[in-house]
């Protein structure tokens, strides 16, 4: 099967564009279904390959899931416990850590701010570094403690319908075939080979910028962590983790783990601003390497389309349903391209139709044939 049976162009984007914005501000509305059903695709395309080898290897369906699954559960399950205590014994001091980076960051801060100062005379004359410093205390002292409760609440209150996604992705591995073979079955015949074309190419795109996901935050990591480990911040690999993850957001998530890293650097080096920039040019060279080496190598091509909409869809995705958008706008859109662009490619092809409306003739007069006088 080649790209033959696919149609692109403006109206295919167009028309990709405005299904996939519909669907972001749908899942707006649902956010506490759609946070695990991305996670379970997550650990669908994660497990896939070893519940590929299972099968291959005599195992049934049903069972490779349940294995793999319940392989899952029980490798978190043993994380969980030696990790708990820690977790229990860092929440009693969480609070008092959160406050000493954002002190920090303010320190930081107000020192740039000094420097800034001191090198323009117009800065100095405007009285630049007091009043910037008392607006960023009015805003620590009020935005940030009340978003902070606000997004404690929401965590504690999303916590439990997060169980749901190991329960989606068992049912994502033992019935995926399934679902498929039950909408192909209604396909007419001349469609048919077209529609098992569309689906291979919507598993292709999903998986392969899940799992290329998967990898890219793995090398990230490393990069991340070793970089952070050669400038002096602490616990390096752990930091490169979290920023790892949030380069899962588009954009945003690249500011939030500079931010977060930039601080961690400050407090544990208050008095030496180099382990900051230090911090910043790790994020600058670990950008470069994964624009140039690490995504074409890892997400690749999978999203297969043009840049212009790529581009336009992930800030109509944060602008319609905000961080969940961003996350889901780059995937959902290759799904639905690929969705209308076989659909388009079925629509403009004239024999294609003609085969359809032959096949109805054909079985008008089967089921007629006795009817007659």
């Amino acid at each position: 099967m080649t790209d033959d049976y696919f149609a692109g162009g403006p109206l295919v984007w167009l028309l990709t564009m405005a299904i996939t914005t519909l669907l972001l501000v749908a899942s707006a509305q649902a956010l506490w279904l759609v946070v695990p059903l991305l996670i379970a695709i997550i650990l669908y395309y994660a497990l896939y390959p070893a519940v590929r080898r299972l099968s291959l290897s005599g195992m049934s369906r049903e069972a490779a899931a349940a294995l793999a699954a319940g392989g899952l559960l029980v490798l978190g399950v043993l994380i969980m416990i030696p990790l708990l205590p820690w977790l229990a014994a860092q929440s009693v001091a969480g609070e008092q850590t959160l406050y000493r980076y954002l002190e920090g960051g303010r320190v930081l801060i107000d020192r740039l701010l000094g420097a800034l100062e001191s090198q323009f005379a117009f800065l100095k004359r405007l009285d630049f570094h007091a009043e910037m410093g008392r607006r960023l205390g009015e805003y620590g002292d009020t935005a940030v403690q009340k978003k902070l409760g606000e997004t404690l609440l929401a965590a504690a209150a999303s916590l439990p319908t997060l169980l749901l996604a190991p329960f989606f992705a068992f049912f994502f591995l033992r019935d995926g075939q399934l679902f498929t073979k039950l909408v192909t079955r209604g396909v007419p015949n001349a469609f048919f080979e077209r529609t098992i074309y569309m689906f291979e190419r919507v598993d292709a795109a999903a998986r392969g910028y899940f799992q290329g996901l998967l990898k890219l935050t793995a090398v990230d990591t490393v990069v991340l962590g070793v970089g952070f480990m050669f400038v002096g911040v602490p616990n390096a690999l752990v930091i490169g983790l979290i920023c790892a993850v949030l380069e899962w957001i588009p954009m945003v998530g690249t500011v939030i783990g500079v931010a977060l890293a930039v601080l961690v650097a400050a407090t544990d080096h208050p008095n030496d601003l180099w382990p900051v920039y230090g911090v910043v040019g790790v994020f600058v060279v670990n950008r470069m390497l994964d624009n140039f080496f690490f995504i074409p190598l890892t997400v690749g091509r999978s999203i297969k389309m043009h840049p212009l909409p790529t581009v336009l869809m992930v800030f109509i995705g944060g602008a319609v349903a905000g961080i969940p958008g961003l996350i889901l706008a780059l995937p959902l859109a290759g799904v639905v391209g690929a969705i209308v662009g076989t659909v388009a490619g079925i629509v403009n092809d004239p024999r294609l139709r003609a085969r359809n409306r032959h096949a109805k003739a054909l079985l008008a007069r089967r089921v007629t044939a006795d009817l007659g006088p």
